[in-house]
């Protein structure tokens, strides 16, 4: 499929036009970025690493009735995606308390949540991503009660999913974050599924094994990002 004019440029990843109105290239950049962008760095090789994580997580998803943008996978750095009318609300499921949760709540970080928490904040960088809740999403118009349920229901199910398939690699889903978008009236998960989007302990040494590596400096960044990989793409 053949990539035309430039639709979008984020910090990790950029969308091309195609021939095909309903269907959009999204190109995994090699950037990486923390904090609304006023961090920033890279690595080679990490938009096929990010590619090929995202494409195995939707796949592994539309095979348990999760519907998803996902088409097919291009190239090593693209896959084609359908094009949606993206909803700005980034939806956060927690597991385990850490960082921002954990400093918030007086709670001691790394501890396992009796139940999962599912946070929604409005996608906005200037705003620095303000914590919303379902009444400011249907007051402000960003999404009606139904597509709200509907997205809390989805982000429940993949939490359950994701929970399972990390534990059988030997890892634990902390936490996640999800975005959301309409296409033909069907309401879709969009964006990506990396490490990017995660974050990902090793079950035995806690070892961070996502983009808290380059957000906090402890380095060895693209190694996760390599390991993260192996254990869940050849190893499959």
């Amino acid at each position: 499929m053949e990539k035309k004019d430039l639709l979008y440029e984020g910090k990790a990843k950029i969308l091309y036009l195609t021939e095909d109105p309903n269907l959009l290239v999204q190109v995994f950049k090699d950037d990486l970025s923390a904090f609304n962008g006023t961090k920033r760095g890279k690595f080679d090789g990490k938009g096929e690493v990010c590619n090929a994580i995202a494409t195995y997580m939707f796949e592994y998803l539309e095979n348990y009735h999760v519907p998803t943008h996902f088409v097919k996978k291009v190239s090593e750095s693209e896959m084609v995606v359908k094009r949606l009318e993206m909803i700005p609300i980034e939806v956060v499921v927690r597991n385990v308390a850490t960082a921002t949760l954990a400093k918030t709540y007086n709670l001691e970080e790394g501890k396992v949540l009796k139940y999962p928490i599912v946070e929604y904040f409005l996608k906005d960088d200037r705003l620095g991503d303000p914590m919303i809740n379902e009444h400011h999403a249907f007051a402000m118009g960003y999404a009606t009660p139904e597509e709200m349920k509907m997205i809390g229901r989805i982000a429940s199910k993949v939490n359950a999913i994701f929970k399972s398939f990390f534990d059988r690699r030997g890892l634990v889903l902390v936490d996640f974050k999800l975005e959301f978008g309409k296409h033909d009236k069907s309401l879709l998960i969009g964006d990506e599924i990396s490490p990017d989007t995660c974050r990902i302990w090793d079950k035995k040494t806690n070892k961070k094994m996502d983009k808290d590596r380059f957000r906090y400096d402890m380095g060895g960044v693209d190694k996760v990002y390599r390991e993260l990989y192996d254990r869940i793409v050849s190893a499959a």
